[in-house]
């Protein structure tokens, strides 16, 4: 089966995007995985693909596979690159657009400078809903929010603290000293798979610079470390304003660029985050999958 496809990026997390809103392709795990494959396929982050939406109050619905073929909740950077897909294909003349993903409606809005701004929703604390299960692990409290320490193998359990937060898909923030001396690809595949995250999870490696910058590395569950993670800098904004370390709006460096995100801490912490950044269509083509 041929394709047609367009690769983006949004700071240097790249993506395959799929238009199936005529009709379905049908892909299997296996064709995913294979798209994304850097030697043998097209090469990225994730697959991104843009549906139909299904209820009244989104324009599109976004779907979302990893490089390793799960469908997971949620990408941030992915979001900014699908508003300009759009856009650019001719499919919405709309600046604002509202998206319907696995767990709600995100709201995308292209600005003057061509930068994109999406309303990625209020973060998840219920540890229930992250999902992660605290039993046996203790924490400390950290401006009237906990840190758990979880146990790893092979490394010093009492250094690794973690604040658990959801942005429609889970994640695990440490801070750290020194960003570029973090041990990002030993930790991060121990902390991506712990048993206390059922669903593993993202694993984000924090160093604050002062109270509005964060350098950052980010360890993705399913893919690995990527030049950036969209909802890891949204996560990770806001397990530093909670724990009182940063204020909004934060600039986030990534090994890919640059973010903004915002949160403002309300008591009822149901504030959304806002993250703003840049989305590029690298190349088009088209590329025949091999059988499922």
């Amino acid at each position: 089966m041929r394709i047609p496809f367009t690769k983006m990026q949004g700071a240097g997390n790249d993506f395959v995007v799929l238009d199936e809103t005529v009709a379905s392709l049908g892909l299997t795990t296996a064709q995913y995985r294979f798209l994304a494959d850097r030697h043998f396929g097209v090469g990225a982050d994730q697959i991104l693909t843009v549906r139909p939406a299904t209820r009244p109050d989104a324009d599109f619905a976004y779907v979302i596979h990893n490089a390793d073929g799960a469908e997971v909740e949620h990408c941030g950077n992915g979001a900014r690159c699908f508003v300009r897909f759009v856009r650019e294909r001719g499919l919405t003349s709309r600046e604002v657009v509202r998206v319907q993903v696995k767990h709600g409606v995100i709201e995308l809005r292209m600005n003057a400078d061509g930068r994109v701004t999406v309303d990625m929703g209020p973060p998840i604390f219920d540890l229930s809903r992250v999902p992660f299960n605290p039993a046996g692990l203790t924490a400390t409290t950290e401006n009237n929010w906990q840190k758990w320490r979880l146990p790893l193998i092979g490394v010093d359990s009492d250094a690794i603290f973690v604040a658990v937060v959801s942005m429609g898909n889970p994640h695990a923030v440490q801070v750290v000293a020194e960003v570029d001396a973090a041990p990002v690809g030993t930790v991060g595949p121990l902390v991506e798979r712990h048993p206390a995250f059922p669903n593993r999870v993202n694993a984000g490696f924090m160093q604050v610079v002062n109270p509005h910058h964060i350098r950052l590395r980010v360890f993705e569950r399913g893919v690995g470390e990527t030049l950036a993670c969209g909802t890891g800098a949204c996560a990770a904004v806001v397990a530093g304003v909670r724990l009182g370390l940063l204020q909004g709006p934060v600039t986030v460096d990534t090994r890919g660029g640059q973010l903004t995100i915002d949160w403002c801490h309300t008591p009822a912490l149901d504030a959304p985050v806002w993250m703003t950044g840049p989305a590029t269509t690298v190349f088009t083509g088209h590329i025949e999958l091999p059988a499922a």
